[in-house]
């Protein structure tokens, strides 16, 4: 707890005006390093990055609500009279409901999976001693240096001889578990874990399984719910990997990213059809942000207060 200063007129009553300034200059700075008071440089900048993230969104809809006479001329930054009716050719040119449907299949299966997985992992690394741990965790990180386009190759003709190209399982089963998950949840469970915890908990005769279950994942749901959020985004908006294993079955199984390219075919392209499109894409993830961001937030900085 920060060390706590009287008021200055408090001060200034009883010890002069000397010890009212000092009081003063005190509580000025405990209110600065407490974050309680901001500058304007600071909400200038915080105003900058929200207008420089906010732009391509508002953009995309302000094409999406026009036409192509206007897009080509000069729409300036208003909004045109075609939004509704470009969304609704998007809507049903992309077969949106089942292209979201296997999306949030693939983004669900995918988040839960890494979670789980990751958070395992992690607390092996973590809190756990066998042999070989720092070589193995060495060997996990260093496969993140890989670029994906080079295992891009083998995957395909492994799931091609399993009999999986153009299924949503060829999608999911390469992205499972992934060595940033690993490194992730083994920091903070490193960090915000200690070892007192896991040794109480063996005294009162929790198996291995039960620690974990009782205690590692009440520790690590501030990590672990951050990376679901990340992972969730990352699988939403992927493009390479189910463009080469789901490639001429796009149509058949369909995934919001590719559906979205596919408007793009042809030689006679309305773009603002096409921003129609990314406009439904991106509006669920959106909505997600709303919904689930205060419970993320306020994960974050319990995790952090406990760490």
């Amino acid at each position: 707890m920060s060390k706590q200063y009287p008021s200055s007129a408090f001060a200034t009553a009883v010890a002069g005006r000397g010890a009212g300034r000092a009081a003063a200059r005190h509580n000025r700075v405990r209110l600065t390093s407490e974050g309680q008071r901001a500058g304007r440089l600071t909400y200038l900048m915080v105003g900058l990055v929200v207008l420089i993230s906010i732009y391509p969104l508002y953009y995309a809809v302000q094409l999406a609500s026009l036409t192509l006479d206007e897009m080509h001329g000069f729409p300036g930054l208003g909004f045109g009279s075609m939004l509704w009716t470009n969304l609704t050719t998007a809507f049903e040119a992309i077969n949106f409901g089942q292209a979201f449907l296997n999306t949030v299949i693939v983004a669900v299966t995918v988040s839960l999976s890494v979670v789980a997985f990751s958070t395992l992992a992690g607390y092996s690394f973590a809190k756990l001693r066998f042999k070989g741990r720092g070589p193995l965790m060495v060997f996990v990180v260093g496969t993140m240096a890989i670029p994906a386009q080079l295992s891009a190759i083998p995957l395909y003709i492994l799931m091609s001889k399993l009999g999986l190209y153009g299924s949503l399982t060829a999608v999911i089963l390469p992205s499972l578990v992934t060595a940033f998950g690993v490194f992730w949840m083994t920091q903070y469970i490193t960090a915000a874990l200690p070892y007192e915890l896991i040794e109480a908990a063996r005294v009162d005769g929790c198996s291995m399984i039960k620690t974990f279950y009782h205690v590692a994942i009440p520790a690590a749901l501030p990590a672990a719910s951050l990376l679901a959020l990340f992972t969730f985004v990352a699988q939403w908006t992927n493009y390479y990997w189910p463009f080469l294993i789901i490639g001429s079955n796009s149509s058949r199984v369909p995934l919001l990213t590719l559906a979205v390219a596919n408007l793009a075919g042809g030689n006679n392209q309305n773009y603002t059809v096409m921003m129609a499109g990314v406009v439904l894409s991106t509006f669920p993830l959106i909505i997600l942000f709303f919904v689930a961001g205060k419970q993320l937030v306020a994960g974050i900085m319990a995790g952090a207060v406990k760490g």
